[in-house]
């Protein structure tokens, strides 16, 4: 039976963030989950409709911090096994589609309950251990944003839908929002276990069915995620998780004609190549694909003679340093003014002194182990350089991969605003500060905007308001998210949706209305109520 009803969605509120302080029942269950996950070993299969694929050739899941700790066992899949997912995630689009929007919504809503409750400790360790994040930085990605993701995007869906044009006395013009044509490829990062939930979720949430690739280093949280997707009611073959290779699914994946859209997290260089490959398989397809990427970036933190030192080095250790700077928005790069150094300087050692790094276990340490080894290699050769073009290092500078993959919160002092590291996107907790004299401020604005090719994040810290006007003017193609006397970094569905320009992506904004546009197809209808019976207009006649 149809329901004939106007449904008004739950109003999302910001999920709260916990604070897992000492003696907390928060604090003991997560320690308490922390210690179960060490306990086992999971075996994480492919989900490709309704099989739960494990093929027997298996890779390792570690922990980054102790890359002996082996957490899992992934089993690859094939080309033949990208097919599959995507003969599956076929025969499920027409009913998918049809299934009205409030069950659709449902499902993600009550996906967002579960996270929020029963699951929250488990997929909070499940990301703390697997992508080596502190309990703050876990709870905030994997808890919160992800809940924020599901709950605010069935809000804008219905917003999307309830925009309808306008209507001629006679007829009735109406707006339908189809999902598109054919399937979604969903492709996402380690470093955020709510974009990997989210990239696959938004597009599913407009009917869309998906195909999705998580990062392997983020598998062991993913797979958690697609077992919370099931719980919720979400029909097999809706999202289909494949364990390929991404050249590998590229191979089958953008040769097919229903490829639809592509909803991307990752380097710019491989969205560059992607894109390329859609390029040039454009006649092949049925429509053409949407393609929506938040890709990298080389994030700065402006500073004006007018700013508060303590502001400004608490700002730069949180926004450098947080989850070992491997945050598209992590801040990489200073400008400051000469009169303001000698005190930030300052500030920000004694700020380093403080800082704690080890295992994510010990809650007292606020910097963890980056990702992987080719992370780390990639790191500790950007530092190795450094002190061989002899840049002051202010603090840091050393890397240890004997336990985990740990390097040092570093801060760098350069002369050369153009130096590597002022330019060059390093993914890792990795600063560097230029100083200049405060007279030159309005060049040092240039220099901001024209020494990247990224426009992702970046903050001005000032107080003086014609100058943070003057500078934010100034600086409006430099950033899709611009901060003022903030951290670059933090963006909170809802508040500030999410995204860049330039070499930083499409700025499709996660985390807001306008993302789920993307993944429907519009069709307008017209409705007549009294038909023409006549081809002869008034003006035709002679007198």
């Amino acid at each position: 039976m149809t329901t004939h009803a106007f449904f008004k969605a739950p109003i999302p509120v910001n999920e709260p963030v916990r604070s897992y302080s000492p003696g907390s029942a928060d604090r003991a269950n997560l320690k308490r989950a922390l210690a179960e996950a060490r306990e086992s070993v999971t075996e994480i299969p492919q989900y490709i409709g309704s099989e739960q694929v494990f093929s027997g050739v298996r890779e390792n899941v570690t922990m980054p911090h102790d890359h002996r700790h082996v957490l899992a066992h992934y089993h690859i899949g094939t080309e033949e096994d990208v097919r599959k997912a995507i003969d599956a995630a076929l025969a499920k689009s027409s009913s998918w589609a049809a299934m009205s929007w409030e069950h659709r919504a449902a499902i993600f809503l009550k996906a967002a309950d579960l996270i929020a409750g029963p699951y929250r400790y488990k997929l909070n360790a499940a990301t703390m251990q697997g992508q080596s994040k502190n309990a703050y930085q876990a709870e905030i990605d994997s808890a919160c944003e992800l809940i924020d993701f599901l709950r605010f995007n069935v809000a804008f869906m219905t917003q999307i839908y309830a925009d309808q044009p306008s209507s001629s006395p006679g007829c009735w013009n109406r707006m339908v929002y189809r999902p598109l044509e054919g399937f979604v490829f969903a492709l996402t990062p380690f470093n955020f276990t709510a974009i990997a939930g989210n990239l696959p979720a938004a597009p599913a949430l407009m009917g869309n069915v998906v195909v999705w690739k998580p990062a392997f280093s983020q598998l062991y949280a993913a797979n958690l995620i697609m077992q919370i997707f099931r719980e919720a009611g979400l029909p097999d073959g809706v999202i289909n998780m494949i364990l390929v290779d991404g050249p590998d699914a590229g191979k089958v994946i953008f040769e097919h004609e229903s490829f639809a859209g592509l909803h991307f997290t990752g380097s710019t260089a491989v969205f560059r190549e992607i894109w390329k490959t859609i390029g040039n398989n454009l006649p092949k397809y049925r429509s053409f694909p949407r393609i929506v990427g938040e890709t990298g970036g080389k994030d700065f933190v402006l500073v004006h003679s007018s700013a508060d030192p303590l502001p400004v080095a608490a700002a730069l250790v949180r926004g450098a340093f947080e989850y070992q700077g491997q945050k598209c928005s992590a801040a990489s790069r200073a400008y400051i003014p000469s009169d303001r150094w000698p005190d930030i300087r300052k500030e920000i050692v004694a700020m380093l002194k403080e800082v704690k790094m080890g295992p994510v276990e010990d809650f007292r340490n606020f910097v963890n182990a980056v990702i992987d080894e080719r992370a780390f290699d990639k790191i500790a050769g950007y530092l190795s350089q450094a002190k061989e073009d002899g840049l002051e290092v202010l603090w840091g500078g050393n890397a240890d991969k004997s336990t985990g993959y740990f390097v040092e919160p570093t801060v760098l002092v350069t002369k050369d605003p153009y130096y590597r590291t002022m330019v060059e996107e390093i993914f890792g907790p990795v600063l560097t500060v230029f100083v200049f004299e405060p007279s030159d401020f309005e060049q040092v604005i240039s220099m901001v905007d024209r020494t990247s090719p990224y426009a992702l994040t970046g903050a001005l810290f000032c107080n003086d308001r014609e100058v943070v006007a003057h500078a934010a003017d100034r600086l409006s193609n430099a950033a899709g998210n611009f901060y003022i006397n903030d951290k670059p970094t933090g963006a909170v569905v809802g508040q500030q949706p999410f995204g860049g320009a330039r070499a930083s992506g499409t700025n499709d904004k996660a985390g807001a209305m306008q993302n789920l546009l993307r993944w429907v197809s519009s069709r307008t209808i017209k409705e007549t109520f009294v038909s023409p019976v006549d081809f002869r207009y008034p003006f035709m006649q002679e007198s």
